[in-house]
């Protein structure tokens, strides 16, 4: 899914460069001001783009991580952004302790969480 928004948004882009180019190498008679018009919406269509493939679900992931760091509670299994596989055994207010499997308690900064285990991350 990644791959497909980064070849579609490097498309967009590559159509928008040189319609824009192009454009802009035709020679405005007097008084046309059509050029610019067209240069116009092509930059609000390039940062609509930016927009719904980049800015917009980067804004989803921040929303579902912070909603996530606020439902943890003692005994969730949880991964860590390092891989980490541990239960939840003391939670503050910025860390967490962490039971990993072979015991070891390690204590770890909260948004260091990346999700539950068993959910998609």
């Amino acid at each position: 899914m990644r791959k497909t928004r980064s070849s579609a948004l490097s498309l967009v882009m590559v159509l928008l460069a040189s319609v824009l180019l192009l454009g802009g190498c035709v020679p405005a008679e007097d008084g046309d001001s059509t050029s610019i018009w067209t240069m116009l919406i092509f930059l609000v269509l390039l940062f609509g783009v930016f927009y719904f493939l980049i800015i917009r679900p980067q804004r989803k992931r921040q929303q579902s991580h912070k909603e996530l760091m606020t439902e943890l509670k003692l005994g969730d299994r949880v991964i860590t952004i390092g891989g980490i596989y541990g239960r939840i055994e003391s939670l503050r207010e910025d860390s967490v302790v962490l039971k990993t499997e072979s015991g070891a308690m390690l204590r770890m900064a909260r948004n260091s969480i990346s999700g539950k285990q068993g959910e998609a991350t």
